[in-house]
């Protein structure tokens, strides 16, 4: 194949502008911010887990509290009904008297039985309580941090964008001033080289597989026509010849 050294060396532009998208590519898809969302996405979900289960815990403790409080109630609405007939005097049986007596006794101890439970499940409500409160601010610090770092991705992913819209654009503008075979040939040896389909030959050296040329090589770089498209023997990728090739 044929092309103007013009040509060649304006398909070292489309090179420069190929590798300048494909490393724009590269950075959007490497954000750092990517993997701390992941990262804090992944804790903020065990710690709602965690905050779901205590916020469930404290709720089975409230119902707890209040049947343990109603009980107590109970025990003390009738306590007082036995100590109001004890105090009224209408029950005059010995027998029944001491069973009365009894009773309130027996209902006093009960009920303080009942406010100790009260207290135990009152103590244990608040510290769910507690851990509830610690819990959310772990998932609002943890969601507050998440909405930075996406604020931070989106930023770049615009700054990214727009770098990759205007060299998009000037390689448009370049590549359409490039013989359509030879612009064909480079896009298939790009794809199947690793995004680098031509290379500058600089000082003997390829600086597409970085390989210094052997003289048998370079005699036949030098004897080819400068309007001749040459290969690299290494890597097969398209050689531009330049002033500084040093043939």
């Amino acid at each position: 194949m044929n092309a103007a050294p013009a040509d060649q060396i304006r398909l070292l532009e489309v090179q420069a502008l190929d590798s300048r998208i494909a490393q724009l590519d590269h950075k959007r898809r490497n954000l750092p911010e990517h993997q701390e969302i992941e990262r804090l996405t992944a804790d903020v979900t065990q710690q709602r887990d965690l905050l779901v289960a205590a916020t469930t815990q404290e709720s089975d403790t409230a119902r707890e509290q209040l049947k343990a409080e109603q009980d107590v109630d109970l025990v003390r609405q009738r306590a007082v009904r036995d100590q109001q007939r004890l105090d009224s005097g209408a029950v005059s049986s010995p027998k029944d008297l001491e069973n009365l007596q009894r009773e309130i006794v027996s209902l006093a101890k009960r009920q303080s039985d009942l406010e100790d439970v009260v207290l135990e499940v009152m103590e244990r409500r608040e510290s769910l309580q507690e851990r509830v409160t610690e819990l959310t601010g772990r998932v609002d610090s943890l969601q507050a941090k998440i909405t930075e770092a996406e604020a931070r991705k989106n930023a770049s992913l615009s700054e990214l964008d727009s770098d990759g819209f205007k060299a998009a654009k000037e390689r448009e503008v370049i590549a359409g001033a490039v013989p359509a075979d030879l612009l064909k040939l480079y896009d298939k040896i790009r794809t199947q080289s690793g995004g680098v389909g031509a290379a500058k030959l600089y000082q003997k050296r390829c600086e597409g597989c970085r390989l210094e040329l052997n003289i048998t090589e370079i005699n036949e770089v030098r004897a080819a026509p400068a309007d001749s498209v040459v290969r690299c023997e290494n890597c097969s990728r398209i050689l531009v010849r330049t002033p500084e090739s040093g043939l």
